[in-house]
Parts: structure tokens; sequence; C-alpha cells
């Protein structure tokens, strides 16, 4: 097989079990690829690639580039050393980044793109299972799981593809949506971008993508996406449709009324109102699932419909997912890590207890360029808990920056009124959590790097002391 100006009849991805990376090779695979890559660790995402016949090496080497291969996929997480990267050049062999293999896959179809610096993995997800509830089989990239190991893509026979566009390197400027959703607009990804203004622009050049006579779905609340709006009004070709509880939206969100994990959400779309299930907590999430209807109505598909089949999604992991329960603690997980995140979760969280307990959270901030631009709001947002305790700073792909340190983020806390803890030990953390915990608390752990693997361990300190753990089935919290 070969895509579009892009050769992917036997890609190699180096770094093949990340989010991103994995759901191009699961597609690529079912379509016939011969499909190889690397990651530097076993995990169940590497399993269920196996399961589809590709070939993955743990680690990193020049001599696992197979013969015979006829591009190498590379995200902009990988370094130019890499000994991968540097064999695939030596030999002449065309390096491909993650954004154009999507963009080739998503050649053919009707493409729908969804973007935002918050948000992006929820709604996609969202529309996933919505289109598939209805019968029409899309085909989607995301970038989480929704229910299990390799669930984050899918080759569907029908002819709409869903894809979470992402703005943090501009490779979201490479697709040509017939759809695209802007749920808003901040500052992030300090270390590609300067200012809010080259934000702007990025975000400007992906509007400026959709295919003509296509729409844009943009958010009428957010104040970053309502500058975005005004800078793209007029333009030919392009039909803008807001979203959200402001008065002039075009489809105008009336009110969201909590049900303890699930909101009724109800909308006044094309002079009619439109009531339906949200089956995760949280107004974020309900004004999530509004833009999702928006979308989906501009590419065709019936408003009632498509309302009805929204409330089929109950989560993607992650993102407020309930690991278990022990000694009458329950432990979620959540990806948070901007302070816009983390504060629109502990708002669903308290929103959803209503009072009933305590919410602890367990807190890894994520990259040394974020925490130096906004430890502030990072502390602001851990005040919302009864409890924090931070850890150190997760680097992912960056280098330390001297001086920035998670102390930043818990002397803003303390500031903000947080009780607040540090811990350095990240394997200490588990007993010191579990010991903080009393029956009817709520604990998350909070963060996108490793900060996940700190669910188990702490439901199997709190059973240790309390009654067995309850290991709930795959999902969010509902």
């Amino acid at each position: 097989m070969n895509d579009a100006a892009h050769d992917l009849h036997a890609p190699h991805f180096i770094g093949i079990g990340g989010a991103g990376m994995s759901g191009l090779a699961k597609i690529l695979a079912v379509r016939g690829a011969s499909v190889s890559g690397s990651d530097s660790k076993e995990s169940e995402t590497v399993l269920a690639l196996r399961a589809l016949g590709a070939s993955v090496h743990i680690g990193h080497a020049a001599e696992h580039v197979p013969d015979g291969v006829s591009s190498v996929v590379v995200s902009s997480a990988i370094r130019a050393d890499n000994p991968e990267l540097a064999a695939a050049r030596e030999r002449g062999v065309p390096v491909v980044h993650r954004s154009d293999a999507l963009a080739a896959l998503m050649g053919g179809r009707r493409a729908l793109a969804v973007a935002g610096t918050h948000g992006k993995t929820t709604t996609t997800s969202m529309l996933a299972v919505a289109l598939g509830e209805l019968g029409l089989d899309p085909s989607y990239a995301i970038g989480g799981d929704l229910d299990a190991p390799g669930s984050n893509a899918h080759h569907g026979t029908g002819e709409i593809f869903v894809a979470e566009a992402d703005e943090s390197d501009r490779s979201f400027h490479k697709y040509a949506p017939e759809v695209a959703i802007v749920l808003n607009v901040e500052l992030d990804h300090h270390a590609n971008y300067a200012s809010i203004d080259e934000i702007y622009e990025s975000f400007e050049t992906f509007v400026g993508r959709i295919t003509p006579g296509g729409t844009l779905v943009v958010s009428a609340d957010h104040d970053g996406a309502r500058e975005l709006t005004s800078r793209v009004a007029g333009r030919e070709g392009l039909n803008v449709v807001t979203v959200g509880a402001a008065e002039d939206a075009d489809v105008r969100v009336l009110s969201v009324v909590a049900h303890g994990m699930t909101s009724e959400v109800t909308v006044l779309l094309d002079g009619a109102e439109l009531a339906f299930t949200v089956s995760v907590p949280g107004r974020h999430y309900a004004h999530n699932a509004v833009a999702a209807l928006a979308a989906g109505v501009a590419l065709g598909v019936p408003a009632a419909d498509l309302a009805k089949a929204l409330g089929a999604y109950t989560g993607v992991r992650r993102r407020l997912q309930l690991k278990g329960e022990a000694a009458g603690v329950q432990v979620i997980d959540s990806y948070a890590h901007h302070p816009t995140e983390m504060t629109a979760d502990l708002e669903a969280i308290r929103e959803g207890l209503d009072g009933a307990g305590r919410v602890l959270v367990v807190f890894q901030p994520h990259l040394f360029s974020r925490t130096q631009q906004l430890a502030e709001e990072m502390g602001r947002a851990l005040a919302l808990a009864d409890a924090s305790v931070v850890l150190d700073i997760y680097p992912a792909r960056e280098d330390p920056i001297p001086g920035v340190t998670s102390e930043l983020i818990i002397d803003a806390a303390e500031r903000a009124g947080a009780d607040v803890t540090a811990e350095h030990a990240f394997d200490a953390a588990p007993a010191l959590l579990a010991g903080l915990a009393r029956p009817g608390d709520l604990l998350l752990t909070m963060g996108a790097g490793d900060v996940t693997n700190l669910g188990p361990e702490i439901l199997r300190h709190l059973a240790s002391v309390g009654t067995d753990v309850r290991d709930l089935p795959t999902g969010s919290l509902r």
C-alpha cells in the first residue's frame, strides 16, 4: 500500500508505544502495511501492536530498522541523535513526521479535526464513540485509549475520519479537515511558542487549512477562542459555528445539571431545545460534548440521533478514570497537567461529591518549561483540593532548567492557602498518600507523566490497612 506522497507500506515507528504513534501504527497494520517499530519499554500497547502483526523491538538501536523499510516515522519527541533516526538518514530512508503520516491516512476521507489547548482527546473520543454508535464506523486517531490498550485508533469502513489535531509543535498545520473544532486557545507549549500572538497565528493557519465550504466549530465562551473567531471571521468559503453558554452562541448551552457523576445538558440548536445526557462529570466535559454535537451536525449527522449517541461515551483512560477502591477510598487518575485542566477536573470532582468527602491529590508537574511559566497558576489550582502532595517534575523530552523545580508550585500553593506537601521520592508517595486518606475520601493521581503508575500502588497500601481492594472495570468515573 502507498498513502499519498509518503510510502507507508513498510513503515518503522521510533517510539511506537506512544499515544499518537501507536494509533497510526495500528491503522496501518490493519490496512495491510508491514509495520515495525521500537519503544523504550514493554507495555500493553506494545503487546496490542504485536497482536496485529507489528514487529516491535525494546530499546533503540540502528539494527532495529529492518531491511526493506519504506519510511521511518518520528514524532517531535524523537531527538536528532536517536540511533535509529541516524541509521535511516545514513541509508537514505525517507523520514516522515507523525503528522504527515496522519495526514496521509486521512486522505480520501471526510476529515474532522479536533484542536484546542485542552479537551482534544475527550472531544475526539466522544465523536468516535457516538458516530460508531450510529453505525457510521468512523476511522479515528486519539491521544488516549478509550477502554483498552490499542483502542486509541481504528480503521473504519465509513467515510469519516476523526482525529486529534496537536498544536504543540504546529503539526496540525498538515491537516485539511472538512470540519474543525477549536475548543479553546491559551498559551502553552512554551518551548515552541514565545507568545500568545504566536499561538493565535498558529491556530489561524490551522483554520486556513479547512477545505473550501467547510466548517469551523469554535467556543463562544473562551476568550482566546473568541479572539480567534474575530481574526478569521469573513473568510471566504468558511462557515463558522460558535458553541457555548454565551448569549450570542450559534449552538447555545442553556443548562448543565449535574446528577452525581453524570450531567444533563440542554442546548438551543436551530431554534429548538435539545436535551441529552453526558455520562462523565463536569461542566467542561458537557461543553466538549456540545462541540462534538455541532461538528457532527456540520457533517450531516441528525442532531437528535447524535445527541442520544453521545450518551454512550463513558470516558477515556486517564481522564478522570476510576482505578479502584480500597478502605473506603476511591482512587482516580487525571491526565490534567495545565492549570486550566487541573482546575476543571478538581471542580468536576467537587461537584460530583457534593461535599460528601475530601479530595486529595498527588500532582506530578510535567515539563520544566511549563512549570517555569505556569507554577503560580498550578499552585492556585491545587488549593481547590483538601490536601496535595507534589512530586518532582517529570522531564519528558526536556533537559532541566536551572532554578525550576516543583518547589515553585509548592510555594504558590501555600500562598493560595493550600495544604501541600513535597515528596521527592517517587516510590515513597503511595505509603504517604495511603496514610493521609480516610474512608469517604477521593484521591486523584494527577499529571501527564508516570504518576499514573501510582494508582495501583496506593490501592495496595490502602488495602493493607483497610478493607480488601476492589478493582473496578476499565472506564472513567461516572
